[in-house]
């Protein structure tokens, strides 16, 4: 099967180990790059990029163009999947963390009619009726239920 992991960048080292193991199942597995290009036209850790931005002005450019980049980059992982994986840790003191990023590529998921299942029960956030109105499916970390 061909699953595309959603999910916080923050989880992302979470996400490559759940990439080897449904890989090692026989699916094919996209998720966020582990790296992108810097600014100075290096490669830098994703994990990096994501520091220097939850701290970015809002007119710096090169960072928001990335942010773009890498929602369009997702955005076709999710057209390309047939399911999709969503990675939600607990972040932030939230349980089960579904940020409005991870929203987004479970909206167009939906809207494509692909099945969306969550590794962890849903989060208690002002937006919970809208996963539930999705309709997930929550497999409590057991990556054969997909």
């Amino acid at each position: 099967m061909r699953i595309t992991l959603c999910g916080s960048i923050a989880f992302i080292d979470e996400m490559d180990a759940i990439r080897k193991t449904l890989e090692s199942l026989g699916h094919e597995v996209k998720l966020p790059p582990l790296q992108i290009v810097s600014e100075d036209g290096t490669m830098m850790p994703v994990k990096k990029y994501y520091a220097i931005r939850k701290s970015a002005a809002d007119d710096a450019e090169w960072i928001w163009k990335k942010k773009a980049e890498a929602m369009h980059n997702h955005f076709d992982k999710v057209a390309w999947s047939e399911v999709i994986l969503v990675c939600n840790y607990d972040k932030n003191g939230i349980a089960g963390y579904i940020g409005a990023n991870t929203l987004l590529e479970m909206g167009l998921a939906f809207h494509l009619k692909k099945p969306i299942y969550l590794l962890n029960p849903l989060p208690e956030v002002s937006y919970t009726e809208e996963i539930l109105g999705i309709w997930p499916t929550v497999i409590d970390g057991d990556l054969k239920r997909i």
